[in-house]
């Protein structure tokens, strides 16, 4: 019988992480499923996933922790496997003038969306390289790429996905692991619901699309993006209604 492929997504009890696992579980995957604090909806999750045949794991994990993340790979290792797939979805905003930002909220956002990212690649990647094989998507956002005004944080650690993410690719590639990102406009998820309800009809306004993508559409093309052609890689794929 052909073994199941592996993928590991972190963040993945809400939003575009949880519409991610449900894809990737539909689709057969073992999966290794990690957040920061909630283990009522990760279990939940891995319930649902088992009764459809799938073997699935998941782990409290704070990404900005080498620590932690090291925890992450011993325990995954010998109950999962290797994962064939790596999504890197983790990621906490924040909104407000940077002059009002202190330095632990600016740490918590860079450790969280970059240093979590690296943590979980410096520790994942050296199995890839070894099969020679392997796929990794991060998950950035168009501010990486155009900034935002009261999203500083946000916006220079998505930057610095993207730049990660072309750098990480060249290295790779060699060893037939691709990496690419894939920067989202607004989807329709708890991060956006501080918004008023004038002020997300003025964000709709500014979408020729007229709507916010679901996280359906996301997972969506996280697994495209995942089953695409090796040649594939290095690259920052946007998806956002035709917005920026």
């Amino acid at each position: 019988m052909k073994k199941r492929p592996a993928a590991l997504i972190t963040g993945a009890t809400r939003g575009i992480g949880k519409a991610i696992a449900d894809t990737f579980a539909s689709e057969g995957y073992n999966l290794i499923l990690t957040c920061k604090s909630r283990h009522d909806l990760l279990d939940d999750q891995i319930d649902q996933y088992k009764k459809t045949g799938v073997s699935c794991v998941g782990y409290l994990c704070d990404v900005q922790s080498f620590k932690d993340v090291t925890s992450l790979y011993e325990k995954a290792s010998a109950e999962i496997g290797q994962p064939d797939v790596i999504i890197n979805n983790a990621g906490i905003s924040h909104i407000g003038l940077l002059t009002d930002m202190s330095p632990e909220e600016w740490n918590a956002v860079i450790g969280t969306n970059l240093t979590g990212i690296f943590n979980v690649c410096r520790i994942f990647t050296p199995d890839m390289i070894r099969r020679q094989n392997g796929c990794i998507i991060n998950i950035s956002s168009v501010w990486g790429s155009t900034g935002a005004s009261c999203e500083v944080a946000y916006s220079a650690s998505k930057g610095g996905v993207n730049s990660f993410t072309k750098a990480l690719a060249k290295e790779l590639a060699p060893s037939h692991v691709r990496v690419n990102a894939i920067a989202f406009g607004a989807i329709d998820t708890e991060m956006n619901h501080f918004l008023s309800e004038d002020e997300r009809q003025s964000l709709i306004d500014e979408i020729p699309a007229c709507r916010m993508g679901t996280p359906k559409e996301a997972a969506r093309l996280v697994w495209m993006t995942a089953n695409a052609p090796q040649y594939l890689t290095g690259q920052i794929i946007t998806m956002d209604g035709g917005w920026i």
